[in-house]
């Protein structure tokens, strides 16, 4: 459960998502969802096999320079959620007390929360995983009270679900479709999970107790990513159904009615409603009563608390890998929070809510334009035979995702570069790309030697039966 937590940056992406495209992206969910319950087996069967999570692995086998580039990008993606669950919390806060704690204060009070998270570390891993079923059972009650609230059309949620399409899709609704996949997966959450299942007393000389191991771990995780996935499904159905193609000047007059006293948050014009998870908030009290606000606070809060200790837990596992550096939990903590914090209290101080919270789509959009890398180097790792658990169906399945999910962020970026209008702009943006694919190519190429193309290595080329050879030895755990 430590790994398949459900972010606010996740939950503004659901209900963007519902607001923008209606029921027509919850198909990205269910891919999402399925790509990440395939990655979390990888981890799992990892950690279990071998007896080192992934950042130790990705130690021994790159050379310093993309080691240090991997580290950079795994600490990128977790300082951002980091930094998601800064702005949830303080927006929570600040609805749940009727604004009379502004959102700087609730910044703030962020701080606090990083600490009570250690106190309860001192109790154990297993107490820790206790108390974060409790915060994912808190989310699955609050929004589907929401779900059952609203009553969506359960034919166009199946529909959506089922049948892949997006029918008049523009940038934005792109734009939500690949943000969905970087919120699902979380990258960092991946390293985080083939670290924590050695807490498990497993025998690995034990080939029936390792295979006993992974397939409960297995089921474990596809109960957890379950109820991540009917997390997602609520909020994305609830405002697809209660707001999607509503207007401004609707919701301002029922605000109105409602006497809200948020009304001055949206314009009184025709323009399509743009929503976040604060005004997500406010419409829902608008159109349902308080009750749906505060219920939607405390889930945004849950979200928001649920994302602390997995970011913790995630970047000492991750340096002590790539760096073989050993931070104690609380320095680890303090150096991330204050990095997040310091952006995200600049903004609630001298813009507004719209700005603070506009910052969640770059932050989700950035995951998903790493998973490619978490990709490649899980799948070179997964298909070294010494795991009896992965045959060519596993490296066949993973090959594919690779290609989709890099063939999609891609697409994303042709989008995004042609809409930025501006010369210098496009020159940075393409500066960037060929970085970005060269080190996809990289990683590429060390993950087709790999799947076994050992011509590749070094630029000779082998016979077959040396790679025949090769195979056998690293079937013999000998490599």
């Amino acid at each position: 459960f430590l790994m398949s937590i459900v972010d606010p940056g996740n939950i503004e992406c659901d209900l963007q998502s519902g607001a923008l495209a209606g029921f027509k992206l919850l198909w990205v969910v269910l891919f999402s969802t399925t790509v990440g319950l395939l990655l979390q087996s990888l981890a799992a069967r990892l950690g279990v096999v071998t007896g080192l999570h992934l950042a130790e692995v990705c130690h021994r086998q790159y050379p310093k320079v993309p080691r240090i580039l991997l580290w950079l990008m795994v600490e990128l993606a977790i300082i951002g959620v980091d930094m998601q669950e800064v702005i949830g919390s303080a927006i929570a806060i600040n609805l749940l007390s009727g604004g009379r704690i502004p959102l700087w204060g609730g910044v703030l009070i962020t701080i606090a929360d990083t600490l009570i998270f250690l106190f309860l570390d001192k109790y154990g891993l297993r107490k820790l995983e206790a108390f974060f079923g409790f915060l994912i059972t808190i989310m699955a009650l609050t929004f589907g009270y929401e779900y059952v609230t609203v009553k969506p059309s359960q034919a166009q949620v199946l529909q959506g679900m089922f049948l892949p399409s997006c029918s008049g899709c523009r940038t934005p609704q792109i734009i939500q479709a690949v943000a969905i996949v970087g919120a699902v997966i979380t990258p960092h959450n991946i390293y985080l999970h083939s670290a924590l299942v050695k807490s498990r007393q497993v025998d690995r000389a034990n080939k029936q107790e390792v295979r006993e191991a992974n397939k409960y771990f297995f089921i474990d995780s596809c109960i957890a990513l379950f109820v991540s996935f009917i997390i997602n499904i609520f909020v994305i159905s609830v405002f697809a159904e209660a707001f999607f193609e509503k207007t401004n000047q609707q919701v301002v007059a029922v605000c109105k009615n409602s006497s809200s006293a948020h009304t001055h948050l949206f314009p009184d014009d025709n323009s399509t409603l743009t929503v976040d998870i604060y005004k997500g908030g406010v419409v829902l009290g608008c159109y349902f009563g308080p009750a749906a606000l505060y219920i939607w606070a405390v889930g945004i809060l849950a979200a928001g608390q649920s994302s602390t200790m997995t970011g913790t837990y995630s970047g000492q596992f991750v340096m002590e890998g790539f760096l073989n550096l050993k931070w104690s939990r609380f320095a680890r903590v303090s150096l991330t929070r204050s990095i997040a914090i310091i952006p995200a209290l600049l903004i609630a101080v001298f813009q507004d809510v719209e700005h603070l919270t506009g910052m969640n789509d770059f932050l989700n959009v950035l995951q998903s334009l790493q998973c490619p890398f978490l990709f490649m180097n899980r799948l070179d790792y997964s298909t070294n035979n010494c795991v009896d658990s992965f045959d060519r169906g596993w490296r066949i399945l993973g090959g594919i995702v690779v290609l989709v999910v890099c063939s999609i962020n891609m697409f994303f970026v042709v989008v995004y570069v042609q809409g930025l209008g501006h010369v210098a702009l496009y020159v940075v943006a393409a500066v960037v790309s060929v970085a970005y694919l060269s080190f996809l190519f990289y990683l590429g190429w060390q993950c087709f030697i790999a799947l076994g193309m050992s011509f590749l290595d070094c630029g000779h080329t082998v016979s077959i039966s040396k790679v025949l050879l090769t195979k056998e030895t690293t079937s013999g755990c000998t490599k």
